[in-house]
């Protein structure tokens, strides 16, 4: 970019549209609106500006290079001379000149007051400098005419510089609703299982400002096999403290699966796959409401602007008792939850769904003086299929308890992940049930290892006597534990006694986890049943039975090796 840069070009646009990126939200916001809207065309040439001056600037950078940009220093926009200035921060200083700056919101609307980098002041979030407004230059999006009467009551020169375009994220969550499973496949979620996604805007009275605990105790008290908890936390959080901190906060809850959505992108599909929403005042939490979702709000910060989309959702949407059984309240939200609940909070916030990517082709180019393509005017696309986010649990406390079911006993098996479940007050009810610790052969927390009463072999033994051999140097290498198992590749789960008994234990359906079938021999033995050959059901967390067969092994005699 510069005076003679037509000289090297090769495309030799009409137009020049100069990006103006200084926080990873609003860069995201524009790298994902953009390329539909510019789809085709060689006559406008696109160059990033960065602007470094931004306190949540760190990432954007890294953003622009992994997306093939092509970046110039923020003081070299000065000595251009671009057609239109396009960006989703409010609060770039733009250099002298007569060109129209378009500003994208990279939230819903003016919903939130946030600290002035320019005084010790708060100021409304998604509104330009007076300077910018009284020049004439700024037009600013907006989603819905709401959100215009409530920019002209606080800043009447930006009268007849709105356009109403709509919002590109909701067009895009509403019309990628039928990749719903892909998306739930792609996360690692079963179609028994509910996914609960806890997404937290940035700042002291968000929801990790709050409860940064919770996502530990929601992953203690969810049962392992039934649930799938995924965090969405807003991209300033990262960029002001860095994912080093975020994930060492968060440790625990990592270690006991959670779905921390990367910073950009994956939130939306995430979103889609929720089950319940617990949330704060942010964005998410109002896409996700108005998208049909089940919404508990766990804060909800007095930085909330009244009279907002977002401040109504406040009114309607249940709180949760951070404090209180928080299994009971998520069955209980999903169980009387209706689709249309949050109808009227969404017509308050978006208007016209759907056409917002044709809106706003129609606007750039207008503010680019040129004319429209004559190609369909773009749709909202669908939604990408993310990466799995998610480590694997390692170790789990597993509550089971015998009851007789009819004809056959029932082994009922509930498994909560052990890094999170230490962390937490509420363990489960004993005075019926038995519990005990399981962990795979590779949990790095020695502790844990050493302490479980069952170890299991997370990769199968590929015959019988490579198990039994494994089974055997286990259980000497931990004394306190009671139990090996190990899967043997292509047949059945050994279980392996202290004594030196060995359980044949066969899952009749597609039970793959060798902890499971080892919690129900543990449970027979802590029941006092005498360990014969047995037909078994097996019960995981709220009713996904399995039949288990189990069938005892003489005593073999020790291998010599």
């Amino acid at each position: 970019m510069g005076d003679d840069a037509h000289r090297w070009s090769t495309f030799q646009g009409e137009r020049t549209l100069v990006v103006a990126a200084r926080t990873v939200t609003s860069t995201v916001r524009v790298l994902e609106t953009l390329p539909p809207l510019l789809r085709g065309d060689s006559r406008v040439t696109v160059v990033f500006a960065y602007d470094p001056t931004s306190a949540f600037n760190a990432g954007v950078l890294d953003l622009l290079h992994e997306a093939g940009c092509r970046v110039m220093p923020w003081e070299q926009l000065g000595r251009t001379t671009p057609d239109l200035i396009l960006t989703a921060s409010e609060n770039i200083d733009v250099p002298e000149g007569d060109c129209p700056v378009l500003v994208l919101p990279h939230g819903i609307g003016f919903q939130k007051y946030v600290p002035d980098s320019r005084s010790s002041a708060d100021r409304l979030s998604g509104v330009v400098p007076d300077s910018l407004l009284e020049s004439g230059r700024a037009w600013l999006a907006v989603s819905h005419p709401a959100q215009e009467e409530q920019l002209l009551a606080t800043h009447p020169k930006a009268a007849g510089h709105t356009l109403l375009v709509g919002d590109p994220c909701y067009d895009e969550l509403v019309g990628s609703r039928s990749r719903r499973n892909a998306y739930r496949d792609a996360l690692g979620v079963a179609e028994h299982q509910r996914l609960v996604m806890v997404s937290s805007t940035w700042g002291p009275t968000s929801l990790l400002g709050r409860h940064p605990g919770l996502l530990s105790r929601l992953l203690s008290q969810l049962p392992y096999d039934d649930y799938r908890v995924g965090a969405i936390v807003h991209p300033n959080v990262w960029s002001a403290h860095g994912a080093w901190q975020i994930r060492t906060v968060q440790a625990a809850a990592l270690d006991a699966g959670l779905l921390l959505m990367p910073t950009v992108h994956a939130w939306r599909p995430a979103l889609v796959a929720a089950d319940v929403l617990i949330g704060d005042h942010g964005s998410v939490t109002l896409y996700g409401a108005a998208a049909g979702t089940p919404v508990l709000l766990a804060a909800f910060g007095g930085d909330a602007v009244p009279g907002t989309a977002v401040h109504d959702l406040a009114a309607a949407a249940p709180r949760l008792d951070t404090r209180g059984n928080l299994l009971r309240q998520v069955e209980d939200q999903f169980r009387e939850h209706s689709p249309q609940r949050y109808a009227t909070v969404a017509e308050r916030a978006f208007a016209e769904p759907g056409q917002t990517l044709a809106r706003l082709r129609t606007a750039l180019y207008r503010l680019l003086n040129l004319a429209e393509p004559t190609s369909p005017p773009p749709s909202p696309p669908l939604l990408p299929v993310p990466d799995p986010p998610a480590a694997p649990v390692t170790s789990w406390q597993v509550t089971t308890c015998v009851t007789e079911d009819g004809e056959e006993p029932t082994v009922t098996v509930r498994r909560f992940p052990a890094a999170a479940t230490a962390y937490d007050d509420a363990h489960p009810d004993t005075s019926t049930c038995s519990t005990h610790l399981a962990c795979v052969d590779d949990e790095r927390d020695h502790r844990l290892a050493e302490s479980a009463s069952v170890l299991v072999r997370r990769r199968a033994a590929s015959t019988s006597v490579g198990a039994l051999r494994w089974i055997e140097e286990t259980l000497a290498r931990f004394p306190g534990s009671l139990l090996a198992v190990s899967d043997v590749r292509g047949g059945c789960c050994l279980v392996g006694l202290r004594d030196g008994r060995i359980v044949e234990a066969a899952a009749t359906g597609p039970v793959t986890d060798p902890t499971l079938p080892a919690a129900v021999v543990y449970a027979w033995l802590r029941a006092g049943r005498p360990l014969d050959d047995a037909h078994v059901r097996l019960r995981i967390g709220d009713g996904r039975d399995e039949d288990v067969l189990l069938r005892v092994r003489p005593r073999p005699h020790r291998p010599r090796y």
